[in-house]
Parts: structure tokens; sequence; C-alpha cells
């Protein structure tokens, strides 16, 4: 496959990936050898809550022909005043992985996942499944454990029907297994992403709880008071006019608009890197401007 030059405006990038350092399928090496088969240009790694894809994919060694960005997504606790359903979540690109504070406040967050499956596998338990957190680290193997990873779990011993089945009945918010987790507040999550070198955008906006367009500019604006300097306004599951509304605010407010499919691997067999469910595509400008701004 004729892979795309920099210059060429078709030319395609992901920065939302999800390896097997957290909730994805395919680990760093794959992703970036399916990245090179794919033709795209420049992807990103943006595991939830820690750096280790990112680092996995460095140890690797990044194909001359694909250009790579560390990346995270942190899970932030929506700001006073705007109620979130779910945590906001906030990606992460550019970030010097050896930084103490931002790998500090990862390993809170990653003890706190640990600590949320028991009591979740301890739920299911009490609902009549026969699940065990040894069953779960088979599943998971050296990944931080995870729902999607519990959800496999159920599928695999035919107590779900999907991994969405599994959500959609034991695993989601309000459902009967569900356990709330540490979210970072917002604030520090943004601190611990600029101190670390990077750039804090606000990732799949539509999806964070705040679907209303006439009362998310405020939203958007609490953030950038914070440090946010950038939206992921290209994603496969936007609707179209809640794309337009996010690009027209990015102009107004001078904010980096980024995009991603937001790939897992069989965990979102809909989902393809780069292509989202087919018809999707993030330029290579959005990167350009990335870089441009990380200097």
């Amino acid at each position: 496959m004729k892979k795309p030059l920099a210059s060429d405006p078709h030319a395609g990038i992901d920065l939302h990936v999800h390896s097997t350092a957290s909730d994805g399928t395919l680990a760093p090496p794959e992703i970036l050898e399916m990245a090179v088969g794919l033709g795209l240009k420049a992807v990103s790694i943006t595991d939830h809550d820690t750096l280790a894809g990112s680092a996995a994919a460095l140890a690797f060694g990044i194909p001359k022909c694909l250009e790579f960005l560390t990346g995270i997504e942190i899970s932030a606790g929506a700001p006073e005043g705007y109620p979130s359903g779910s945590s906001v979540h906030i990606l992460g690109y550019g970030l010097n992985l050896f930084d103490v504070p931002l790998n500090n406040l990862l390993a809170v967050l990653q003890s706190s996942r640990e600590n949320r499956n028991p009591q979740i596998i301890e739920r299911l338990n009490t609902l009549g499944m026969d699940v065990t957190m040894e069953e779960l680290s088979m599943v998971v193997g050296d990944a931080t454990a995870g729902r999607p990873h519990i959800a496999q779990m159920l599928v695999a011993k035919g107590l779900a029907d999907s991994i969405d089945d599994a959500f959609d009945r034991f695993l989601g918010k309000n459902r009967p297994a569900y356990v709330e987790k540490h979210r970072v507040p917002m604030k520090e999550a943004i601190e611990a992403i600029k101190t670390a070198g990077g750039v804090a955008v606000l990732a799949h906006p539509y999806l964070n709880g705040v679907t209303d367009l006439n009362t998310f500019e405020p939203f958007l604006l609490t953030l950038m008071d914070m440090g946010l300097e950038g939206i992921e306004a290209v994603y496969p599951e936007h609707p179209e006019e809640a794309t337009a509304h996010y690009f027209q605010l990015a102009t107004k407010h001078n904010l980096l608009i980024t995009g991603g499919t937001d790939f897992h691997g069989a965990i979102t067999p809909g989902i393809q890197m780069g292509v989202g469910k087919g018809g999707f595509h993030v330029p290579y400008s959005l990167y350009e401007n990335l870089m441009e701004h990380l200097g």
C-alpha cells in the first residue's frame, strides 16, 4: 500500500487510540503496524490513566513512515455547576513520560481502578454470577483491568451476549454492578498535563454529559479558564450539528482541534482505526497544527 506523504492533503491520522495498556485489545506494536498498514500518517496512543502504552510504542520503535505523539486520556470530575453522567475525559498530547507530578497522579488513579474491580466482581457474585478476580486476571494479562475487561469475561462465560449487553444490563452507570470510581478534579488533571509539557484537549465533547449546544460554550469557557487548549471536534459518534458547533467555537476561542476514532480493537468491533465506521477521516493538518503549538 502506498503511504501518504506529509504534504498529502488526504493523509489521515488517528489521535485517539487505546492499547492493551488500558482497555484496548491490541498491543502498542500491533497498533503501530496496523496504522502503517492503513496508510495513516500520524497516531497517538491515549490509554486511560496510564502512559504505559505510549512508552511501549516508543520502546518498540516508531516506523519511519509514521509519526507518533505521546498521549493519555484522564478521567476527571466535571467542574462545579456542570453535573455529568460520568467522567469528563481530558486528552493529553506531547507529554514527558517521566514527569513526576503526572506519574504520581496516575498512580492514584490506577490504584483506584484496581480497588474498584473487586467491588464490581462482588456485586456480580451477589447477582448470582460465578466470576472471580482470578478469571479476570486471565482476561487482562499485563494490562490495567477495567470494566471492558470484565465485560469480555462475562461474554466469554455466556453471561452476556456482547460487550454492549454487559454494560447495558450490569456494568453501566446506574446498573446493578456499577461502582463509582475516583475522578481527578478537572483543574488538577489539566494542570498535570500542562506541567508535563503537554496540551490538554477535551475528549469527545458530545459524550461528556453536556449535550445541549446552548449551554456547552459556558462549560467550555470554564475548562479554558483551567488551562484547556483544545477540543476533539472530529469524532465518529458526534452528530453533524455538534461537530459544526465545536468547529465554530474552536475558531471563536482560538482552540486547537483534534480528532480520533477512540479505537479499542475487538471491544469496539464497529470502529476501525483511522476511519471509524468507514467514512470517517481526520486530516493531517490537525496534527501539524498541534505539533506547531507544542513547538
